[in-house]
């Protein structure tokens, strides 16, 4: 099977924007379910094509998985190194709403593996304008 594109800048922003009312405010309605799909599935894959490699594995279930952070490299079975989160959590982290340190206090987002918290470097993806 061959690799995915990568998330177009242009199509990546406008997921997020599709949803950023949402995200901002969560008494609001929440997204299509397109929408949500979306802007998950577009702002891993800029991550992933922004911190290259395979030693992480970035897990927003039902949406997407995706590797990600340069080291050693995971084939088989399961990964050393997981993020795993809700789709609204993931987000908030990738534009900048909400700090990884937060998110991992409450418990919305699960970091196993010595180079899971790695994936801070990294965020914001796309950053909502205040």
């Amino acid at each position: 099977m061959p690799p995915r594109q990568s998330a177009d800048p242009a199509q990546t922003r406008a997921a997020v924007q599709a949803v950023a009312g949402w995200l901002r405010d969560d008494t609001r309605p929440a997204p299509s379910r397109a929408d949500l799909a979306a802007a998950v599935r577009l702002t891993a894959r800029t991550l992933a094509a922004e911190a290259p490699g395979a030693s992480v594995e970035i897990r927003v279930p039902p949406f997407v998985a995706v590797q990600c952070i340069a080291g050693p490299r995971h084939t088989r079975g399961t990964p050393p190194n997981v993020v795993e989160t809700d789709a609204r959590t993931w987000l908030l982290l990738v534009t900048g709403l909400l700090p990884v340190a937060d998110a991992t206090t409450t418990g919305a987002l699960r970091l196993s593996g010595s180079r899971a918290g790695e994936i801070a470097a990294w965020l914001p993806v796309v950053r909502l304008a205040d």
